[in-house]
């Protein structure tokens, strides 16, 4: 009954599955990305991302004041205040707290903890701490003190102003962001007008050899890109080219034009017959029939292949690495900027997870705004 035409297979509720599967796939992380780079670091470092919108608990390192704050109250020294006041940190309700990072909930709120030399420390719930000492406190820092609180949530910007507008060259993806705006909307472009002519050519024009360059264009498909790299830049240096942006976008547009060609080629081949030869009777050129009549139907296989490019351009490491100069960061890209950061800022999770979404954010963009050309692009020429 399942082949019976107007019914559903039963691999139906499979497929769903199995697609929503790989949406969540690739959903989770990249939800878990764009909430990690609002958090500060300690909420990171506590909880996971899924627990952002919920209180959690957490374990801090606070001081009181330092010793000049000190007055004296007969024969005592006290220095009074909050914990979180002194250090700027969010107030919350203390379940627990102590002096020793061995026994870092040795006390509850209202106790008193013997400190040594006549000192002696008494924490309240909402930070409130008393230190007093029967002689004069001396030293240029408070006491350390370990507090267990439920920490309400909290989002910030910090880390975007940190990335984005610091100006401090270890931390900022701005000039990294520029320069890969420099090197992806060339690299994507230049292939994409090379290739509409040459597929032209190849799905409408008669000449010798047409066949034998279809075949040639496919087998390049499957040229390792690092096969190519070293002579390619040895060939650069050769002709006076050397590393830089020129350099990088002839690269892109080598290793992009083989797929660029087999992708519009397919597409236009597969395109109405009686239109081109109408074109001609009419007196049109080629150059007319290519740009009025071909461009325009290949819209959905060009877009495409923008969609392609751009992500692989945008997100390439290899060939930047190969055929740029960034010794100075000045031509530094947004891969190798976040690489860097990773030496730089291995601990930081917050610095690092707010660089990665900056760095996804376009492509992201490109592919939601473009997407409805994709399977179009990727279908041509597969159903005659």
């Amino acid at each position: 009954m399942d082949n019976i035409a107007g019914s559903k297979s039963s691999l139906t509720w499979a497929v769903h599955i199995a697609t929503a599967l790989l949406v969540a796939l690739w959903l989770f992380p990249t939800v878990g990305l764009f909430v990690s780079s609002f958090r500060t670091a300690d909420q990171i470092a506590s909880s996971g991302w899924w627990n952002a919108l919920f209180p959690t608990e957490q374990t801090l390192t606070l001081r009181t004041a330092a010793p000049e704050t000190q007055v004296q109250e007969g024969n005592l020294y006290v220095i009074e205040g909050n914990l979180f006041t002194e250090t700027d940190t969010p107030p919350a309700e203390i379940g627990s707290w102590g002096t020793s990072s061995r026994d870092v909930s040795a006390y509850g709120p209202g106790d008193t903890a013997e400190l040594g030399d006549g000192e002696k420390l008494t924490v309240q719930a909402d930070g409130g701490y008393r230190l007093e000492s029967a002689t004069e406190m001396t030293g240029s820092r408070g006491q350390r003190t370990f507090v267990t609180a439920e920490i309400p949530p909290e989002f910030t910007l910090d880390n975007y102003r940190q990335v984005l507008f610091s100006g401090d060259s270890t931390d900022s993806m701005a000039k990294a962001f520029f320069n890969t705006l420099t090197v992806t909307i060339p690299a994507t472009i230049i292939p994409i007008v090379v290739a509409a002519f040459a597929a032209y050519a190849l799905a409408w024009m008669d000449f010798p050899g047409r066949a034998l360059l279809i075949a040639f264009v496919v087998g390049l498909l499957v040229v390792p890109l690092q096969l190519a790299l070293i002579p390619l830049l040895k060939l650069h240096l050769g002709i006076g080219i050397g590393k830089g942006y020129l350099g990088v976008w002839l690269a892109h547009t080598g290793f992009g034009l083989p797929l660029a060609i087999y992708l519009l080629r397919n597409y236009m081949v597969g395109l109405p017959r009686d239109i081109i030869e109408n074109a001609r009777v009419d007196g049109a050129t080629e150059f007319q029939i290519f740009t009025k009549i071909i461009l325009p139907l290949s819209f959905p296989a060009l877009a495409s292949f923008a969609i392609f490019q751009f992500l692989w351009t945008w997100n390439d490491l290899l060939v930047a690495k190969v055929f740029l100069i960034d010794a100075t960061g000045q031509t530094t890209v947004m891969t190798n900027q976040i690489v860097e950061l990773l030496g730089t800022r291995g601990g930081n999770w917050e610095i690092l997870a707010t660089a990665a979404f900056v760095s996804i954010a376009v492509p992201l963009a490109v592919f939601f705004a473009m997407q409805r050309y994709l399977v179009r692009g990727l279908l041509a020429g597969s159903v005659k």
